[in-house]
């Protein structure tokens, strides 16, 4: 990928059960048993739910972190204008 970021749309917590082949294919997994190899870590009592998307970003990395975010603040990066 290129430059940018990753921004969180929304955390919620679920159970294993509503882990349905829906869920797995829309979330590009083949199917329930495919996302679990992935996804699952120890022994899997906290499930969430992370929708999230790529916002590539338009401004180079040389500028300092300050100069970055008063620039994400006035809507310059963070967004395609597309």
């Amino acid at each position: 990928m290129d430059e940018g970021e990753i921004e969180v749309d929304s955390i919620r917590a679920i159970s294993l059960a509503d882990i349905t082949p829906d869920l797995a294919r829309r979330s590009g997994f083949k199917d329930v048993v495919d996302l679990l190899a992935i996804a699952k870590h120890g022994r899997g009592d906290n499930i969430y739910l992370i929708r999230f998307h790529y916002s590539p970003s338009f401004l180079p990395r040389v500028l300092s972190s300050p100069a970055r975010r008063r620039a994400i603040k006035c809507g310059v990066a963070g967004r395609d204008p597309r």
